[in-house]
């Protein structure tokens, strides 16, 4: 029998990094303890604590410059860990695939790493990188698409060179994309399975419309519509350096990364030609109506109700997010009053949730009993209705707003977040100080200011009500809800007699 050898190389950098995670964790330990024992001996009740201010929350320094191909890169050093990291954002998206292809964004994004370049297959890569602990990713999702990398510092040259590789040298292998299509269509038959899915799956649909960008599913039809030639021309067609925004942070010199950035990319020529696509319209599909998914097997409901929303430049954010923090959480009313006083939920939310550049939703929900469904789903109206009905008290204002601001710190908690917050808005085309603003906005936000975008962006009579759950067991009947209550069919089409040859 022979003895395996395993590859010290890999073994000792793996070493390095496993040391210093490590180390991290026990250092917070130490201080987590310390801070424990001075907390025992001097016991308060949490009221009676006086805690500073939150410091002021400074940028780290940054750099950033445009080759000439178009491509933006951003440059934040960190020498806390001997690790760099980095990513691509790609202007592109799902939202951008032809509705007869849905789900060819997605295998892009997954083949452009798993599918090889023209130097390297798939499983060189991935030897190259697991002897590095290294790693490099791709995807697209809906409105963005990802690349990153991974490496020790010492490591940089290398891993970089393969990140650059995957991002201009793809070769979308054949064999790699059958494999990722089964992938998916095992992912189509498991997707009933769970129902929150179904139900957030669904609402989607409602409010968008299912023809929507924003709610369309990937079928087996439209899987078997798609050929290595779509992923080749979709690839073609937003993969430029003009249409890609990189950061990078780390422990690296700015002007050696600089140079490294230079040699890998810039000689990838520009594409003079592109033009950024024009989003879809969003409209709402339904302005309100009761709708049901039948699952017999359940023993409680799974619960949304909602319609469309907005987006994250609109002048009223601030405010609308101290209005989530009243109706959210430990505290909050939907907490004290559906869940704990009524005892109606196993969890309850409402939230005013926007997008970037288009409307998000306002979405209210939960989880119940069966025979609570209709009494959750008219606590719900209710507490949507009292917000704007009744001012917030001072205490529920002051509660809001500290837990929004409180939190604000862990936007920062470490310079990629901060790196990645950058991009993010240059990508979207928001001032690159969008959360300071914000910030700004909410310590300024009032009782009326609440009420205020309560009654004027929440539509009671607009609401889109959806129950995942068995119907035989909610009683009293969803028809307590509305005259009309419509059943919505889940039933997972097979595709053969839609898919093309």
């Amino acid at each position: 029998m022979a003895l395996k050898i395993p590859n010290f190389k890999l073994t000792l950098r793996k070493s390095k990094q496993l040391f210093y995670v490590v180390m991290l964790a026990v250092t917070c330990l130490l201080v987590t303890f310390n801070f424990s024992l001075a907390a025992t001996a001097e016991a308060q009740h949490y009221t009676e604590l006086e805690l500073p201010p939150l410091p002021a929350i400074q940028v780290p320094e940054n750099e950033r410059f445009v080759l000439p191909n178009g491509l933006v890169v951003y440059l934040m050093e960190d020498h806390d860990l001997p690790l760099v990291s980095g990513t691509a954002l790609v202007r592109t998206g799902s939202r951008l695939e032809p509705a007869d292809k849905v789900g060819l964004a997605s295998l892009t994004g997954e083949v452009l790493r798993t599918g090889g370049t023209k130097k390297h297959s798939a499983d060189q890569l991935n030897n190259l990188l697991e002897q590095r602990a290294a790693s490099v990713e791709t995807s697209v999702g809906e409105a963005t698409g990802n690349a990153s990398f991974q490496a020790l510092s010492e490591d940089l040259d290398t891993v970089f060179g393969l990140f650059a590789e995957v991002l201009r040298e793809p070769i979308f292998a054949q064999e790699k994309l059958d494999l990722v299509k089964t992938q998916a269509k095992g992912g189509i038959a498991r997707r009933n399975d769970n129902p929150d899915s179904i139900a957030t799956r669904e609402f989607q649909k409602l409010v968008y419309g299912t023809d929507s960008p924003y709610a369309r599913t990937t079928e087996y039809a439209t899987l078997d519509n798609i050929n290595r030639e779509d992923l080749i021309k979709f690839y073609q067609q937003y993969f430029h350096p003009n249409n890609m925004i990189l950061g990078i942070v780390g422990d690296f010199d700015s002007q050696e990364m600089r140079s490294l950035v230079q040699a890998k990319f810039g000689d990838w020529r520009r594409n003079f030609n592109l033009r950024r696509p024009r989003l879809s319209e969003v409209k709402p599909a339904h302005t309100g109506g009761v709708f049901y998914v039948d699952q017999p097997q359940l023993t409680q409901s799974s619960v949304l109700v909602g319609h469309l929303g907005g987006k994250f430049d609109n002048p009223d954010y601030a405010a609308l997010d101290v209005m989530n923090g009243v109706l959210n959480g430990f505290g909050g009313r939907l907490f004290n009053e559906v869940r704990s006083r009524q005892g109606l939920a196993y969890s309850a939310y409402g939230y005013w949730s926007p997008r970037f550049d288009y409307p998000g939703m306002f979405i209210a929900g939960g989880q119940t009993r069966s025979d609570a469904t209709v009494q959750f789903v008219k606590a719900l109206q209710t507490e949507i209705k009292r917000i704007q009905a009744q001012s917030v008290t001072e205490q529920e204002l002051t509660f809001a707003k500290e837990s929004t601001l409180n939190s604000f710190v862990f936007n920062f908690q470490d310079p990629s977040q901060t790196l990645s917050r950058l991009m993010r808005y240059e990508y979207y085309g928001y001032p690159a100080d969008f959360l300071f603003r914000y910030q700004k906005a909410v310590a300024a936000t009032t009782e009326a200011d609440v009420q205020r975008v309560a009654q004027k962006y929440l539509k009671p009579e607009n609401l889109v009500t959806l129950v995942v759950g068995n119907q035989s067991a909610i009683k009293p009947p969803l028809t307590q809800l509305a005259t009309k209550v419509t059943p919505i069919d889940v039933t997972i089409p097979d595709g053969r007699s839609q898919a093309k040859s």
